[in-house]
């Protein structure tokens, strides 16, 4: 069975997509069988990886609504060794189509399906608690909380927190355990004293919770997506490349030594 890792934090802007495009990119080049499921009407991850939306023949929308078998909506991107259920903007509306009965599990139900085929299936969240982040809390195994090194870093993470003790304590009727994998700290500006204040402000909340590999501020990321693909093959040998590779590395020696 592959480990789930829900990526989410309510609050914008933190680095959600970057991390999943980049983490999956990374886990593929260490040859491990990756899925990346885009949850986000905004669809950024799909097309930061150079999918063309208009051209979609179904996305996670269709296996929502059971239109589709999911494994008939997975893109396989060879150059990176990853695939990926894309989103459209149709993904807005499942509040108001989606009717079934415990619709919050509706993912969990769908990807029984392949998860035996995957080592790590990743899921970038909306920057919401609504109901497409529940259903990805309530698929994965684990929550990754990217958190960006800026003032007000911590504010609106116990929102999200909060939801978290929710979804384990309705888990725990199905002896499952929501963890959360790791708070990855973003976006930090080496050269200013403040970007480090908020590292030890959230080390000293977070303690163990937080991965070594911390993020800076990196141009390559930041322009990889506007040529549809990862930093790790734009940029192969970029900063932001290696951070990613080291993320990687980190999630799999916490996941094996589990």
């Amino acid at each position: 069975m592959g480990k789930i890792i829900a990526i989410s934090n309510q609050k914008g802007g933190v680095g959600k997509t970057t991390t999943s495009v980049n983490l999956s990119a990374a886990l593929g080049e260490l040859n491990k069988r990756v899925l990346l499921i885009d949850l986000d009407p905004q669809a950024s991850t799909t097309t930061s990886l150079g999918i063309n939306r208009s051209m979609l023949y179904s996305s996670i929308m269709d296996v929502f609504l059971n239109q589709v078998r999911i494994e008939d909506s997975v893109i396989h991107l060879s150059d990176i060794n990853v695939d990926v259920i894309p989103a459209t903007i149709e993904l807005a509306h499942l509040e108001v189509k989606l009717n079934q009965e415990d619709r919050e599990y509706a993912l969990h139900n769908r990807l029984k399906e392949i998860s035996k085929e995957y080592d790590y299936i990743l899921i970038d969240c909306p920057p919401s608690l609504g109901l497409l982040t529940l259903n990805a809390l309530y698929a994965a195994d684990s929550v990754l909380i990217p958190v960006q090194c800026q003032f007000l870093a911590i504010d609106g993470l116990t929102q999200l927190l909060n939801t978290i003790r929710i979804v384990q304590k309705q888990q725990k009727v199905n002896n499952r355990h929501l963890k959360i994998e790791g708070v990855l700290l973003t976006m930090l500006d080496r050269r200013t004293k403040a970007g480090w204040e908020i590292v030890h402000e959230i080390k000293d909340y977070f303690k163990d919770g937080v991965f070594d590999t911390i993020i800076t501020s990196n141009v390559a990321a930041q322009v990889a997506p506007t040529y549809g693909l990862p930093v790790t093959t734009f940029a192969p040998k970029s900063p932001a490349s290696r951070l990613y590779k080291s993320l990687a590395k980190e999630v799999v020696k916490n996941n094996e030594s589990r």
